[in-house]
């Protein structure tokens, strides 16, 4: 494909895609096709002769668009949301052109600084504390997602708390990670990665009320392991856990990580992106205490996924931890200790230039449509759950301080998930569902930048509608 091939169809694609946007409301939200139709669809070898891009986007538009779950589509409300957007997809566009592979400062010196630059953009835009900013001794990377910094906020933390020799030959300690109940699922795949074992994570009691971590329960596990002669090395608190958005109380478990040495890892996935708006950056009071930090732009900053930010508040241990560098990859830069090599700061070696996108978003947004587009969110979850407060039939389960809201019906388990079956197979809205306290839980999460009052007042009506009908039989 010459640089005019790529051009002509480059122009198709895009529109296609811009197509894809227009036509997203007029979408079921997921595909009502059986497993493996997709793929009995497809050939059963590569052609032998290449084909023209017509073709391909001829079967996107009839294989692969109607059997795909619709992540950007206005009624999706499902999980968190996964935005993308068409200044994020352009910086992707450059990324992929460009073919950039950024592991060492040498082999993408605009590819490192550029990224080091938008970590700065993004901890001044979320206010975070200065100890995270590139001029001192912190900083922040672009992780591919908040499992893959947890994983690394762990192993640092590991370094840290067998001063350097938790794996060597010999030394035979056990190490203990802690996080509540409601702590993400890569809290447990990071620590059986690290090698923790079945019991790396010790699950702490959370308040009924809140489902919040209680802070004396986590100060009675790490003293019990202490006695078990058990090291704690890593608590995972979290700003708006996946559940319910519960915001673990970091001021009083900051305190207790300083008091036993114990590294604090703040995990902030979906809810960090509030903290652009100065009137929810209370959710992260007592971040001053953490020593990382993470949230992840391609869920409520208009960034298309692949993109993580996380800081930590000394790059130095995080390097010492992580380093390994071969002959090959020794050069003059690295040597002079002037620069920063990202590979230093990640379990992978490659990287590709995902600061693009970032910087992409940030300059054509700007501070104040950012904010506008979480603000709209936070409102549409507003006025959505004053519905289901105002109907008898339903219950709010937990707080909405973001853009999720948790209800259920007042008659039960069954009942509710039923009303989560009958939804949904309208094909106008996807929700998704959890438990809180055993109970079967309904979860309607905003956040596509197609979705408007008239999409979540639609939801509601789907939702009302369904429970007059399950609730009359």
């Amino acid at each position: 494909m010459d640089p005019e091939e790529f051009r002509r169809a480059g122009y198709a694609v895009v529109d296609w895609i811009a197509d894809y946007w227009t036509t997203l409301g007029e979408r079921p939200v997921t595909s009502q096709d059986p497993p493996g139709t997709v793929a009995a669809a497809l050939p059963t070898a590569p052609p032998t002769y290449g084909e023209p891009v017509d073709a391909v986007l001829a079967d996107l538009d009839s294989l692969i668009a109607p059997r795909l779950t619709h992540w950007q589509h206005p009624g999706w409300f499902g999980y968190f949301p996964a935005n993308t957007s068409g200044p994020s997809v352009l910086g992707d566009l450059v990324s992929s052109g460009l073919g950039v592979q950024g592991m060492l400062w040498a082999t993408g010196p605009a590819c490192t600084e550029l990224e080091t630059v938008m970590l700065d953009w993004l901890a001044g835009l979320l206010d975070l504390p200065e100890k995270f900013r590139s001029t001192g001794r912190g900083g922040g990377v672009i992780q591919d997602s908040a499992s893959s910094a947890t994983l690394v906020a762990t192993l640092v933390a590991l370094h840290r708390a067998g001063g350097g020799r938790w794996r060597q030959a010999g030394v035979d300690r056990r190490y203990r990670a802690y996080t509540s109940t409601q702590g993400h699922s890569s809290i447990d795949k990071a620590a059986r990665i690290a090698g923790l074992g079945s019991d790396g994570v010790r699950p702490v009691e959370v308040d009924p009320a809140t489902q919040a971590m209680r802070p004396e329960a986590l100060r009675a596990a790490i003293e019990a392991d202490r006695a078990a002669g058990v090291v704690p090395a890593i608590v995972v608190a979290t700003i708006g856990t996946t559940s319910t958005t519960a915001i673990d109380p970091l001021p009083e478990i900051g305190a207790i990580c300083a008091e036993y040495g114990v590294w604090l890892h703040v995990d902030a996935a979906y809810a960090g992106a509030a903290a652009v708006c100065p009137e929810l950056r209370w959710t992260h009071a007592g971040l001053a205490h953490a020593d990382s930090y993470c949230f992840d732009p391609h869920k409520w900053l208009l960034t298309g996924f692949d993109c993580d930010a996380f800081w930590v508040a000394d790059s130095g241990e995080l390097i010492e931890a992580l380093t390994v560098l071969p002959e090959y990859l020794r050069n003059a830069a690295t040597e002079s200790g002037a620069v920063i090599d990202y590979r230093d700061w990640q379990v992978p070696l490659g990287r590709r230039f995902r600061a693009l996108k970032l910087w992409f978003v940030l300059r054509w947004y700007g501070v104040e449509g950012l904010r506008a587009h979480i603000r709209s969110g936070v409102a549409l979850a507003d006025r959505f759950a004053d519905r289901v407060a105002a109907d008898a039939r339903f219950e709010l389960v937990a707080p909405h301080p973001f853009s999720l809201v948790c209800f259920r019906l007042r008659a039960g388990d069954e009942a509710s998930a039923e009303l989560l079956a009958r939804v949904n197979a309208t094909g106008r809205v996807h929700l998704t569902h959890t438990r809180v306290e055993g109970r079967y839980t309904l979860r309607l999460a905003i956040g596509s930048p197609q979705t408007r009052q008239e999409h979540t007042d639609e939801a509601w009506d789907l939702l009302a509608s369904a429970a007059t009908e399950i609730l009359a039989c």
